[in-house]
């Protein structure tokens, strides 16, 4: 059998047909996702379902804030608590929608490579990303600075220091 002349004129290294392919099994994917197609979500899921906040009005968190890392993990966290029924996996469905900028850029990167996992898998994974040394020595050194005066509100004062010793002792 004689070779097929090679087209070389496709700047996309992936064949056509692979493309076509992985776009039919995404599509699959979302069309049989449990948490989309509510036949098949039992009777309990469906009221913790009722209890969640709309995806669109959470926190959201870009991974460029200085304390949004924590936020995030402080948010989901609540939501496990106000809906101690909540199914792991319908908090794990809606973080495509919390996460933008570069958190977005990353969940999607580390979800295509690891595939779907629980929210204590995302949570070390939001940590681990965020948390260097460089961040943490940064919140030590500004603890450590900032004094307060009569001048700064204490509210906020106690706030910023409450984050940066949580921010410290994180795990």
């Amino acid at each position: 059998m004689k070779p097929q002349p090679q087209d070389h004129t496709m700047d996309n290294p992936y064949h056509q047909d692979d493309i076509k392919a992985g776009a039919m099994l995404m599509n699959k994917a979302r069309s049989s996702s449990k948490y989309q197609d509510g036949d098949n979500m039992s009777y309990s899921e469906k009221e913790a379902l009722k209890q969640l906040p709309e995806a669109s009005s959470w926190l959201r968190f870009s991974g460029t804030g200085e304390y949004d890392n924590m936020e995030i993990i402080d948010y989901i966290g609540g939501l496990f608590i106000d809906v101690p029924s909540i199914p792991d996996y319908l908090i794990t469905a809606r973080l495509n929608k919390a996460f933008g900028g570069h958190a977005s850029i990353c969940y999607i990167e580390m979800k295509e490579i690891h595939g779907k996992r629980n929210w204590p898998w995302w949570k070390i994974k939001i940590i681990q990303k965020s948390r260097n040394s460089t961040w943490i020595l940064q919140k030590t050194m500004s603890f450590s600075k900032d004094k307060y005066s009569v001048d700064k509100d204490p509210y906020e004062w106690c706030l910023k220091q409450s984050q940066r010793l949580k921010a410290m002792i994180l795990k």
